[in-house]
């Protein structure tokens, strides 16, 4: 799946070298991709490295098979696309590769959680018959549900699922920034 590179901030933008730093030891003739995809916005590519994919995107305008160069617009995503271009300097110079810190793994977890919610609710289940499946029965029974800390989980995590069904799950693919 490719996402545009406005959307995905992980996307490493490339574009031609500027003609005044040197070309020796550039590093984009190791960037390959046969499954390759082009469109308006350019060639888009997925490297494989440590266990991770790292989007890149050669621009529209960037001739095939001259060094390359990383773009990073200077906005509110640049700390992001920083980080893609550290990722990829590292896979490149087969060093380990730091994880993608987009998201933490409670933030992962919860994100499994609304989804398996949101389809139980799609499909027809009550919330209560998702909790017990969620946390299992005896948790469920244990409170009266009406006023259940589980049943207000539940209806949070359908919510949220609804929310990222809606189009919110673009936010995934950014960082939260704190202000």
């Amino acid at each position: 799946m490719f996402w545009s590179a406005e959307a995905d901030t992980s996307a490493v933008l490339l574009t031609q070298s500027p003609i005044m730093l040197p070309t020796a030891g550039n590093l984009s003739s190791e960037l390959r991709d046969p499954a390759a995809r082009s469109d308006d916005q350019g060639e888009h590519m997925l490297l494989r490295a440590g266990g991770q994919a790292i989007r890149l995107l050669r621009v529209s305008g960037a001739p095939a098979d001259t060094p390359l160069a990383a773009l990073v617009p200077l906005d509110a995503d640049g700390h992001d696309r920083i980080e893609a271009i550290e990722r990829l300097l590292r896979a490149l110079q087969g060093r380990s590769i730091p994880p993608d810190r987009r998201l933490t793994p409670q933030q992962k977890r919860r994100q499994r959680q609304m989804l398996r919610a949101t389809d139980g609710h799609m499909n027809g289940a009550s919330y209560r018959e998702i909790a017990i499946v969620m946390f299992g029965a005896r948790r469920v029974a244990a409170d009266p549900w009406k006023t259940s800390s589980l049943r207000a989980s539940v209806i949070g995590l359908v919510k949220g699922g609804r929310a990222m069904i809606a189009g919110g799950y673009r936010q995934l693919l950014r960082h939260r920034h704190k202000d």
